[in-house]
């Protein structure tokens, strides 16, 4: 079985016309404002995860800045995990970690079936995520609905790229802080935030942290596989390719050319992912 836990679909009016969209909330032009970027319906994605061999798709959302793309966008989730239950999990968006109305949105989206929350993106809220206070009303949610959290992340080196924020290790480590014994995932490797499990106390708080590999040969050279599977242990890594961004064949191709044990490799396509989403 694979799971690619880290994947990405529009409504096909977006698709269409993005414009709208574009002109109305930051987030969603800081990724899709080129028409280079790519947009993917669920369709579109049932028909890669055919070609490529992928057996479920976690839809994972943006961390919009506006509330209205977010029910919006959220409902299209909603709507095709109910198209094809067997094929798709979702997980929904907020636009913000303490308003009412985000709250009752997580409420909403969990009472439809929802598994996780994100792509969340804690570095375009203005939190002071040291204050446990402030954010404790969503993460007692995330508990009482036995929620993920997935957050964006981004290197603090490295090459510019559409969308990459400033979700460093730094910040992502305070943003998990608040957590406790909650799952975390955190997209794209989590910015390098493995490499710093070298240090003891990192180490510890980290120890329900999950790494996802979207987009990783843009990021990173192949060895990174190995070296965080011996940083922290394979099953903590999860297989993600950002489809529509790449195809799941483009990082399988690659995970199997790296050379990792053959245990290894299954935990990280789907074993991982099968306990966390109790699939």
């Amino acid at each position: 079985m694979i799971i690619d836990f880290h994947t990405h679909v529009l409504p096909p009016r977006i698709k269409k016309d993005r414009s709208r969209y574009v002109n109305a909330d930051q987030a969603f032009a800081q990724i899709y404002s080129g028409e280079k970027a790519k947009i993917a319906t669920a369709e579109d994605l049932i028909d890669s995860m055919d070609r490529d061999g992928v057996d479920i798709s976690v839809i994972v959302n943006y961390g919009w800045t506006t509330h209205e793309l977010c029910v919006e966008t959220n409902d299209y989730i909603l709507e095709s995990v109910a198209r094809y239950p067997q094929r798709l999990i979702g997980f929904c968006a907020i636009s913000s970690y303490v308003d009412d109305i985000s709250l009752a949105e997580i409420e909403r989206c969990a009472t439809a079936g929802a598994k996780g929350i994100g792509e969340l993106r804690p570095d375009t809220q203005s939190l002071d995520y040291s204050d446990t206070h402030q954010i404790k009303p969503f993460v007692d949610l995330i508990g009482k609905h036995n929620l993920i959290v997935l957050t964006h992340a981004s290197e603090p080196v490295g090459h510019h790229y559409d969308g990459k924020g400033a979700a460093t290790p730094g910040l992502l480590y305070r943003f998990i802080a608040n957590f406790g014994d909650l799952p975390v995932v955190c997209a794209h490797w989590g910015g390098g935030l493995p490499f710093y499990t070298l240090m003891p106390e990192v180490q510890q708080a980290l120890e329900n942290v999950y790494f996802d590999t979207a987009i990783s040969p843009f990021l990173y050279r192949p060895e990174i596989y190995r070296h965080v599977t011996q940083l922290i242990g394979a099953d903590r890594i999860l297989f993600g390719s950002d489809y529509p961004v790449l195809p799941a064949s483009r990082l399988l191709k690659e995970i199997n050319a790296v050379g990792l044990p053959g245990e290894d490799r299954m935990e990280i396509l789907s074993g991982n992912a099968r306990r966390l989403l109790n699939v």
